[in-house]
């Protein structure tokens, strides 16, 4: 190990399966990681919060397929440690709670390594709340026991006090025990409990596939099986189980159950997944643009080196602003040598994205394109040899700045960035999954997204692409783009923005409201 720097070992809770549900405390251990070791159930979007340099080592185990022995992890942890390392073992649920972490921590603590215990919200808890289930409630039960379903094999005896379970009227809560639901029915009923005690099933609980079964315990083995219920999943048994109908929240979201594709670039896909998600939707990221500086910075940097010539700027999208912006501060220079411009904004997140510069706007068109703003200027009057800027994207329209050359303007259109071909993870799978009907939608925020996606997954595949999936437009340029490549009918966002795009699909696949 090196003589100056100790290496740690983090043993975080990555919570039960919803991102949001990490811990601060996690996510900060996560964002410095050197290397990170991971479990099956760790969310992929916790993995992606490492930096890009993080070794990444996946030990995940389900039934039947284990990555490595848990005393191989063990080692792992050890070696990577003494390597000098901050190391973050990275768990599903609570690293405490049926998770193995009192071993791998013991392990550490024998080999002389430092480590730092970052507890999780556990599924036992997690699920069953995402399932309408609170494992107390004043009225039915104030106690709760949290028992493994799947004991190490070969054990002479049970550790487990089963008289003492089904005796008692407090919730039970079961992990990992799906495959031996029946006999634990059989056992807690031949002790004692009830057999008409209501009884639930949550399978990847927190996550936007979660399933719940109920029953009670006489029926709910009969019923996992004839629905073919498989693990990960937990098992909730006590009157607590009652209240799901009235307390039902996650699965009863307008989206829920729906997959969604996203084809915006990265670093914006996460604005329109959010908004997707929190109405129940899963969804996949499928990049199939990125932004990228011009070729040659010179014109834009000469038309900021020259911004009190012009009398209007007109922003067409967030991606110019932040482009602008970030080369007026290269420059070092701020806002303030604009004080002699008027500012034309298209679109709420352009006015917004202008107005954290300390901006206002002074013109944004009532509808979010081209034309529109074209049509504003034209009532509003433009003076001859008026000079506008327009820093824009490589493969923008020329008919905004045709049409105000023709009311007198004179019209400086600079790249500000560029939209390149990005290659998306999981596009080879992509195609089936729109055949066989596993992708309930696809949304498309430009043309460059419909132009790229063609390309990725051939133009076949998105004229071939059935009515069973809606194709989602965020307004009339990206609509008139897939009709180039598709016969099928498109919806169309009525407000061109992503709160629009989201109304489109709630209003198009929404659940009603109970």
């Amino acid at each position: 190990m090196s003589d100056t720097k100790r290496g740690i070992v983090f043993l975080v809770g990555a919570g039960p399966g919803d991102p949001g549900l990490i811990t601060v405390r996690g996510a900060e251990c996560v964002r410095r990681a050197e290397a990170l070791v991971y479990d099956y159930l760790a969310n992929p979007r916790l993995v992606e919060l490492a930096p890009p340099e993080c070794e990444r080592i996946y030990v995940g185990k389900k039934a039947g397929a284990h990555t490595l022995k848990q005393e191989e992890i063990n080692a792992l942890l050890v070696a990577k440690c003494r390597e000098g390392k901050r190391v973050v073992r990275l768990k599903g649920g609570d690293p405490f709670v049926f998770g193995r972490g009192g071993e791998e921590a013991l392990a550490l603590r024998e080999a002389g390594c430092a480590f730092e215990v970052v507890p999780g919200v556990t599924a036992g808890v997690a699920a069953p709340a995402y399932a309408g289930i609170p494992v107390t409630h004043r009225g039915l039960t104030s106690t709760v026991t949290f028992v493994t379903g799947h004991e190490e094999p070969g054990k002479a005896e049970s550790d487990i006090d089963w008289e003492h379970l089904a005796c008692g009227s407090g919730t039970l809560v079961f992990y990992m025990g799906v495959s031996n639901l029946r006999g634990i029915a059989a056992r807690l009923i031949e002790l004692g409990r009830r057999p008409d005690t209501p009884a639930a099933l949550i399978r990847w609980g927190t996550w936007p596939a979660q399933q719940t079964l109920t029953g009670t315990l006489e029926n709910i083995a009969e019923r996992a099986e004839a629905a073919g219920f498989k693990p990960p999943a937990v098992t909730v048994v006590g009157e607590v189980v009652s209240l799901r109908e009235q307390l039902s929240w996650f699965e009863t979201r307008p989206l829920f159950g729906r997959r969604i594709v996203v084809t915006r670039s990265r670093a914006q896909a996460g604005e329109l997944s959010r908004r997707l998600e929190a109405l129940g939707a899963e969804v996949i990221e499928f990049p199939v643009i990125r932004i990228a500086p011009p070729e040659d910075p010179a014109p834009l940097e000469g038309a900021i080196g020259r911004i009190a010539e012009y009398q209007w700027i007109v922003f067409t999208s967030v991606n110019g602003v932040d482009a602008f912006f970030e080369t007026l501060r290269r420059q070092g220079r701020d806002a303030r040598v604009l004080h002699g411009a008027r500012i034309c904004a298209i679109g709420p997140a352009t006015c917004a994205r202008v107005r954290e510069q300390g901006l206002s706007v002074d013109l944004m068109p009532a509808e979010y394109v081209a034309e529109s703003v074209a049509d504003t200027f034209a009532r509003l009057g433009v003076s001859k040899g008026a000079r506008f800027l327009l820093p824009r994207a490589d493969i923008a329209r020329s008919f905004l700045p045709k049409a105000l050359e023709g009311m007198g303007a004179i019209v400086d259109e600079v790249v500000a960035y560029r939209t390149v071909l990005d290659a998306p993870a999981g596009a080879e799978d992509l195609p089936g999954m729109l055949r066989d009907g596993g992708i309930d939608a696809v949304t498309f925020t430009s043309s460059s997204t419909v132009r790229n996606f063609a390309k990725i997954v051939g133009e076949d595949c998105l004229r071939g692409i059935g009515e069973k999936v809606l194709l989602a437009s965020i307004g009339p340029e990206t609509t008139k783009t897939l009709r180039e490549f598709t016969s099928q009918a498109i919806r169309q966002a009525t407000e061109y923005t992503m709160d629009g795009l989201a109304e489109l699909l709630v209003r198009e696949l929404g659940k009603p409201r109970r």
